[in-house]
């Protein structure tokens, strides 16, 4: 699959549709080796004056140290399709299988990151700031108790996007 670069600013995109609903995957390369997580969080606006996005990463999660290795990362969107492929992404680590191999994803580069021949739209992120939250911060104690049983507070990366890509289908 060929992919086509986007000018971001012509863009029209929904990112509670996109993020929430249809998921995403950040995948980043350490060494020779890539790994991906599956996310339904996180945040796409400008900042800085750049155009940005933030994902949250849970400490624990292997592809953590996929993120922390290098300097960029992809989010890759699949127009709600392979929903099956990444609820598996999501639930199983790196660190135990090739999960991509297993199900049977491709990986591709593009601007020198990784993402896969199946995407149908990819953004390439460059790292700017990286934050733990911190649960002092929260306004409301919910929260934490909701989604922070285990204290594993998420690192936040906020990030410029550097390019956007496209399968040869419409977004």
């Amino acid at each position: 699959m060929s992919f086509h670069q986007l000018d971001i600013n012509q863009m029209s995109i929904n990112p509670f549709q996109r993020i929430g609903n249809e998921w995403m995957l950040i995948t980043a390369k350490k060494g020779e080796t890539v790994n991906t997580m599956t996310a339904s969080w996180g945040m796409m606006g400008v900042f800085w004056g750049e155009n940005v996005v933030t994902v949250g990463i849970r400490p624990q999660r292997y592809t953590k140290e996929f993120v922390d290795a290098g300097d960029i990362f992809t989010l890759t969107f699949f127009d709600g399709e392979r929903k099956k492929e990444m609820g598996y992404l999501g639930s199983v680590s790196g660190r135990d299988e090739d999960k991509i191999k297993k199900v049977d994803f491709h990986v591709t580069e593009i601007d020198g990151a990784p993402t896969f021949e199946e995407g149908k739209l990819v953004f390439v992120c460059k790292k700017l700031m990286e934050t733990p939250l911190d649960p002092a911060d929260f306004k409301e104690s919910w929260i934490d108790e909701k989604w922070y049983e285990a204290h594993d507070y998420h690192i936040m990366y906020t990030a410029e996007v550097i390019g956007v890509y496209q399968s040869g289908q419409e977004v």
